[in-house]
């Protein structure tokens, strides 16, 4: 859709559902996602931009450490094009390298906190960064990263750093009773980021496309089960950061508070816990990782307006038992995305802090936010993902040819379009074409439209695992079950689980003779990916349901793990 599309086109029939404060088309400035932060440090530079466990940074102080360490990046080689891997939790350090880059012209690499093993490896081998940032208590994770595709420049973070510096001492003791341990690395590639923060803050401005320059390559999930990259321009990224925030008025620039729980590396907390924020002006309070019970306090302190999260965070902190001790009601308006959010979840929230929770959709793809409901209570319906932000498109098709578009009320393939969406996959032509076609992106997601406009989730047709808002393959799991002496075959399922939407179960066969336990089978897996990839259910079986072609029948796997689960919580 143009940028300038009327609002009165009958072909858009949500544009009538707006609420009043929400604009039914935006201009998308021809610029990159610094220069709109630049604005909101030239309109405030006085203005808290980051409050970390008591340490404040201003709109001033951050983007002359972004300027620094860009002039750092451009002394070590790095020029426009260039990659440079985030390997960061939400901390400081992680919007100063992230800017610092993108003001440079070098690509954001976003790479999960939570990766060690193979898929750091993988992840790593295939974007090819030049560079990484990571804090000291990652060291060990990247330590064990084969040469040949390890960055071969290090700009190693240490955390403590970034803490008042009364609580500098307690730290690390810290971080090693919660099982990390922060060390320094070694080798002739080691930058401190601390010192390239602190250097000469001269560095040439490249020549822009904003619409052709990838500002992030941000990882999802294959066909394979292994991640491909998708390629958000810096067009992709502003327009998805204006559209949320035209869609989410819930203050004048310059005078909200964001808590940032979400973590920044994925890229719903990148747009609606970093991004967008930045580009109104707001004051943004870094979590390090969710924690409910610090959460509350950070709320209590701090006073947010805005609280983005999934739905396990929303549950996590309606079923805390201290909840009532806490002040939370500054809370204005949550958006809740990555996973469906339960109805009885949003009404609890919603009585416990006086805010609005309001549900939302999107895709990786698409960076990331495609739909939300409005924040108007009358405006909103139940089990729907909302209208379509404004500049942006949807339709259902069939799933024969995905492209005979149905009527309101057919379920069908949803597709989505708009200046949100990817250029395409990073070295993936065959992939990028089957998911992208006429400037229309297919979800891979079964929805139904209503005459008015709402979207509605109605099945996936994908066989990812959602485990709280973190996208799991089936298919990466049972790769490393097969690797493990005594199974004869092996598969993996979402299962539901009423803290983090779904967890994984993997079904087993044994070898004959094997005496393999499901201790084992989990530790094996834990050791070698993310954790929130390992099983949380083992179930051993003689044998597993498949089809006349040989599939395996997932669904009916998901209905034992159902069971099995269901048996085991009754028997203690």
């Amino acid at each position: 859709m143009p940028d300038g599309a009327p609002a009165s086109n009958p072909d858009r029939p949500w544009l009538a559902h707006y609420p009043s404060n929400v604009p039914r088309s935006i201009e998308i400035p021809n610029e990159r996602l610094p220069d709109a932060v630049e604005r909101s440090v030239q309109n405030w530079p006085d203005r808290t931009a980051f409050v970390f466990y008591g340490a404040r940074t201003s709109y001033r102080t951050f983007w002359d450490a972004t300027g620094r360490f860009a002039a750092a990046l451009r002394r070590d080689g790095f020029v426009p094009g260039d990659r440079l891997a985030l390997y960061l939790p939400n901390c400081p350090a992680y919007p100063i390298a992230l800017y610092g880059a993108l003001r440079l012209g070098v690509t954001a690499v976003q790479v999960s906190p939570l990766y060690l093993g193979e898929d750091l490896e993988h992840l790593l081998a295939d974007a090819r960064p030049k560079g990484i940032v990571h804090p000291d208590i990652l060291t060990r994770n990247l330590a064990k990263v084969p040469a040949k595709v390890a960055p071969p420049i290090q700009y190693c973070a240490r955390l403590k750093e970034f803490y008042p510096w009364y609580q500098r001492a307690f730290v690390n003791r810290v971080a090693r009773r919660r099982g990390l341990d922060p060390r320094d690395p070694s080798g002739p590639g080691v930058r401190w980021f601390a010192q390239a923060t602190r250097g000469p803050g001269e560095f040439p401005r490249p020549a822009a496309d904003p619409a052709k320059d990838v500002a992030v390559l941000q990882y999802t999930g294959g066909t394979t089960g292994r991640p491909k990259a998708a390629q958000l321009t810096h067009r992709n990224l502003l327009a998805n950061a204006l559209q949320s925030q035209a869609m989410f008025p819930v203050a004048p620039p310059g005078t909200s508070v964001v808590l940032a729980a979400i973590p920044f590396f994925h890229v719903y907390g990148l747009t609606v816990a970093l991004n967008y924020p930045l580009v109104a002006g707001s004051t943004i309070v870094l979590e390090l990782r969710p924690d409910v019970p610090e959460m509350l306090r950070l709320i209590a302190k701090h006073r947010p307006l805005e609280l983005p999260g999934v739905p396990a965070l929303y549950r996590g902190i309606a079923d805390h038992p201290n909840v009532g001790k806490f002040d939370i009601r500054s809370i204005r308006i949550c958006v809740s995305g990555s996973a469906p959010l339960p109805a009885e979840v949003a009404q609890r929230f919603e009585a416990i802090t006086g805010g609005n929770l309001i549900e939302g959709y999107g895709l990786t793809e698409a960076s990331p936010v495609t739909h939300a409901n409005p924040i108007d209570h009358d405006r909103r319906r139940a089990g729907s993902i909302g209208l379509p932000l404004p500049l942006t498109d949807h339709r259902v098709v069939d799933l024969e040819s995905a492209t005979r578009v149905l009527g309101p009320g057919e379920a069908g393939e949803l597709q989505v379009r708009g200046p949100q969406v990817m250029l395409g996959y990073l070295d993936r032509p065959e992939e990028t074409a089957a998911v992208l076609r006429d400037d229309w992106l297919s979800t891979g997601d079964i929805a139904t439209i209503d005459p008015d406009g709402y979207a509605y989730i109605v099945d996936r047709k994908k066989d990812m695992v959602n485990v709280g808002g973190l996208k799991v393959y089936p298919r990466e799991v049972e790769e490393l079950l097969f690797r493990i002496p005594g199974v004869a075959d092996a598969a993996a399922v979402g299962v539901p689980d009423p803290e983090l939407g779904e967890v994984v179960a993997a079904f087993v066969v044994r070898t004959a003779g094997a005496s393999l336990t499901e201790a084992e089978v989990i530790a094996f897996v834990r050791e070698r990916i993310a954790h929130y990839k390992a099983p949380r259910l083992v179930v051993f079986r003689g044998g597993l349901p498949r089809s006349g072609v040989q599939k395996v029948l997932r669904r009916e796997l998901r209905d034992l793990a159902i069971a099995e689960r269901a048996t085991r919580a009754r028997a203690g």
